[in-house]
C-alpha cells in the first residue's frame, strides 16, 4: 500500500470532521477515491476549497450554496474518439459527479467567490465578522 492511500483516509477522516463532508458521486471512477479531490485550507479571514477538475470548461461546472450547503457539481465528457484511436489503456475518469459540504456556521455565505484558472476550481469562503479574531482593548478607571 502506498504511503498517499495508507495517509488519504485519516486526512479524509479530519476534513469529514470539520466540514460534515459528504458527497455522491456517480460516472466512472477508476481510482476507487472520491472525486473531484479538493484541499480545504483556513486563512484568518477566510477558507480556501480547491477542487482539480483537469478538462472541464467552465460552463459543465455548477457551484451552488444552500441552507449552510455548499455543492460543487458538473459532468466531465468522455473524450475518446472510437473511430480515430484505439486505446490499449484509459484511466481518466469521466461522468457526472457531485460533492456535498456542510459549511461551518462562521462562514459568510453571500461571500463565497469562485475562480477557474488551469483546470482548478478555487472557492474561497469567507468568514463572517463575529468569527474573525479581534483584540480587544482593556479600558482602566
Amino acid at each position: 500500500m502506498s504511503a498517499l492511500i495508507r495517509y488519504q483516509n485519516p486526512i479524509s477522516s479530519l476534513l469529514d470532521e470539520f466540514f460534515n463532508d459528504s458527497f455522491s458521486l456517480t460516472g466512472r471512477d477508476v481510482s476507487g477515491t472520491t472525486w473531484p479531490n479538493v484541499d480545504i485550507a483556513e486563512q484568518e479571514s477566510s477558507y480556501v476549497l480547491r477542487a482539480d477538475l483537469p478538462g472541464m470548461k467552465k460552463n459543465d461546472i455548477k457551484v451552488e450554496v444552500e441552507n449552510g450547503v455548499l455543492t460543487i457539481s458538473g459532468e466531465k465528457r468522455d473524450e475518446r474518439s472510437t473511430e480515430r484511436d484505439r486505446y490499449s489503456h484509459y484511466e481518466r475518469s469521466y461522468g457526472r459527479f457531485s460533492r456535498t459540504f456542510y459549511l461551518p456556521e462562521h462562514v459568510d455565505q453571500n461571500g463565497i467567490e469562485a475562480r477557474y484558472t488551469d483546470g482548478v476550481l478555487e472557492l474561497e469562503m469567507k468568514k463572517a465578522e463575529k468569527a474573525k479574531p479581534r483584540a480587544i482593548e482593556v479600558k482602566v478607571k
